[in-house]
């Protein structure tokens, strides 16, 4: 069992910052998010896209400014649960929450904050008969673990950053050999990271097939082979592992199931604090919605600070708040 003061569903941009500001106030919290890696769609999404209205930054990549976040809250040592989604949380008789994820994972805290952003990311799947059978048995759709696929073959599928980052990750260092398939001649992701495959293609380090497509997948208890569809003809290859990075669909999710007042795909929160219609239960960024909402990031930063001072009567409720400005405390202090 995980206890906490606080957990906080998801690990983006807002969901970090919660963690600073509850620091400041002397609450520990533990993260949990369904992704491999901290930072949202920060991280998993666009990396390389440059943000322009975060203060203080006239322009600051996105993974940069996770990059920033996470060494921001170091000294408040959160803990961190991922690649596992919350499934259900119970109200305790004591007033706290215990939260149970998909993969059994146990955890007790006074106070929910849900900074999930969209909602829940679930993989975009190609249409292609018996893909469900080979999930997890030589199908993945999200790296957790670089090292799984040390000295293996593998075909990357996808076009945009996270697709070409993985594919010359594994490719200079891990895997025996990488194929990156796209379905056009064109990328979407950082033109250094393109010029990057094109060289190793040319290099013969990675083999680079565009204009294509998997449509077909081979094994019996693990795939051991698919076919490519080209413009001129059908490529078989074997591989040990197929990673289709075709990016993330965000849905809501098991939040429906909550007891939380939505409006279509959002939270309704009170602006006083990001309070829910659950006491002990918070929303901020993009899963809340108020009148006049703005999805900034910078929005999110102030409901998460907001949120904080109001979970502190929470988690001490009989202790009195000292508010301090972080220009007065000298240096920042941990736990």
């Amino acid at each position: 069992m995980i206890q906490s003061d606080i957990i906080i569903i998801g690990t983006g941009p807002c969901g970090l910052f919660a963690v600073f500001e509850a620091g400041l106030l002397k609450m520990r919290c533990h993260l949990i998010d369904s992704l491999a890696q901290p930072g949202g769609q920060c991280s998993e999404i666009y990396p390389k896209k440059p943000i322009f209205d975060i203060p203080g930054f006239p322009k600051v990549l996105a993974g940069e400014l996770i990059d920033n976040l996470m060494k921001q809250i170091q000294p408040f040592k959160p803990g961190f649960t991922m690649g596992e989604k919350v499934e259900t949380i119970r109200k305790n008789r004591n007033g706290g929450f215990h939260v149970i994820t998909n993969r059994g994972t146990q955890h007790k805290a006074k106070v929910i904050v849900i900074a999930a952003g969209l909602g829940c990311f679930e993989p975009r799947k190609p249409i292609i008969e018996n893909i469900n059978f080979f999930e997890d048995k030589g199908i993945d759709y999200i790296i957790k673990n670089p090292n799984k696929y040390k000295k293996k073959k593998v075909v990357i599928s996808g076009g945009g950053d996270s697709a070409l980052d993985w594919a010359l990750h594994l490719g200079k260092n891990i895997a025996s050999k990488v194929t990156l398939v796209h379905r056009r001649d064109s990328f979407r992701g950082h033109l250094d990271s393109i010029k990057q495959i094109n060289e190793m293609s040319k290099s013969g380090k990675m083999d680079l097939i565009t204009n294509a497509e998997v449509v077909e997948l081979i094994g019996d208890n693990h795939l051991n082979k698919i076919k490519i569809k080209t413009d001129q003809n059908i490529i078989s290859k074997e591989l040990d592992y197929w990673i289709p990075l075709f990016g993330l669909t965000p849905k809501l999710g098991p939040i429906t199931n909550w007891g939380l007042n939505l409006d279509r795909n959002n939270i309704l929160v009170n602006t006083t604090d990001y309070r829910t219609n659950v006491e002990g239960i918070y929303a901020i960024g993009d899963i809340n919605t108020y009148p006049g909402k703005l999805r900034l990031i910078l929005s999110g930063f102030h409901e998460a600070a907001l949120m904080a001072h109001s979970a502190f009567k929470h988690v001490f409720p009989n202790e009195k708040k000292s508010f301090k400005h972080t220009t007065v405390l000298g240096e920042i202090k941990g736990f």
